[in-house]
């Protein structure tokens, strides 16, 4: 059985943990609310861009025979999948629920490494498909918790490039998608070919394209392709910070368990403690008699 000064210790250091797990609780709550706000607002330029994008689609494709490369369909030889995960951890299932997923979806999809390559963001990912010899294009892990467009337009273009050179035929983002404080939701979209904007009805508005429909679309679907990578990672980083304010929130009611239990067990030691001191006197008293 313990001593009393080991109870006395556990409880002290105890404590000292459940004060850090408050405070990363309330740090991850702070940033919880900037990413949710960010990601809201980038949600409604996504949605008016997709708008847009589908309006042009749409009116080229009836006087075209041919589509953009984005949006036409070709034989699928080779699958991407862009992984999003954490870099720091402490965040309870969030990375598991992800590279789980994507373990098995690959095994019942694919025969052999040539049939798929992965992209991973955020340091476990990339920790997690290295080890296990999974063949990684590339991986971008300097993510921050405030980052920018700017800050990962370049990895976004890289991943639309593998698309456009047909290196891939497939790109599908997956990811944990924030529902709310408490509950994140896995994703698995088929980011290219683009099909979103045939599946989603849209209103018809009459736009005026200077120079003409065929060259504003040739931009716009790129812009929109990394913009969705962009949203994704948004969407995450909300969803992120959400599991781990959930899970520091847990270790601290877990902590407070550890400490009413030790609290206990010490005040049954120091109870057992005085009574065998006054067993003891009482016993002297009774041998000097």
């Amino acid at each position: 059985m313990p001593s009393m000064r080991d109870i006395k210790e556990k409880i002290a250091s105890t404590k000292q943990m459940r004060k850090i797990t408050k405070a990363m609780q309330m740090v991850a709550a702070a940033k919880l609310n900037r990413a949710q706000a960010t990601a809201q607002d980038y949600s409604a330029y996504a949605d008016k861009l997709r708008e847009v994008v589908a309006s042009i689609a749409s009116t080229t494709s009836k006087g075209s025979n041919s589509k953009h490369p984005m949006l036409a369909t070709r034989p699928v030889k080779k699958t991407a999948y862009l992984v999003i995960t954490e870099n720091r951890g402490l965040a309870g299932a969030y990375d598991s629920t992800v590279l789980k997923y994507t373990q098995n979806l690959i095994r019942e999809k694919h025969q052999s490494q040539d049939e798929y390559l992965i992209i991973v963001t955020g340091k476990v990912g990339l920790n997690y498909f290295e080890k296990r010899g999974y063949p990684v294009a590339f991986s971008k892990t300097d993510i921050s918790d405030d980052f920018s467009f700017d800050d990962v337009l370049a990895f976004a273009k890289q991943t639309i490039t593998l698309f456009d050179t047909k290196q891939i035929d497939e790109l599908h983002l997956i990811y944990n998608h924030f529902v709310n404080a408490i509950s994140q939701t896995l994703v698995d979209k088929q980011l290219l070919p683009l099909k979103d904007l045939e599946s989603k009805p849209t209103e018809k508005v009459n736009y005026a394209y200077e120079p003409d429909e065929d060259e504003v679309l040739e931009s716009l679907l790129p812009l929109y392709a990394e913009g969705q990578i962009y949203g994704a990672l948004l969407d995450a980083k909300a969803a992120e910070q959400a599991a781990r304010m959930t899970a520091m929130r847990s270790a601290s009611d877990n902590a407070s368990d550890i400490i009413d239990h030790l609290s206990l067990s010490y005040n049954r030691a120091r109870q057992a403690a005085i009574t065998q001191e006054i067993t003891e006197i009482v016993g002297g008293a009774a041998a000097l008699e």
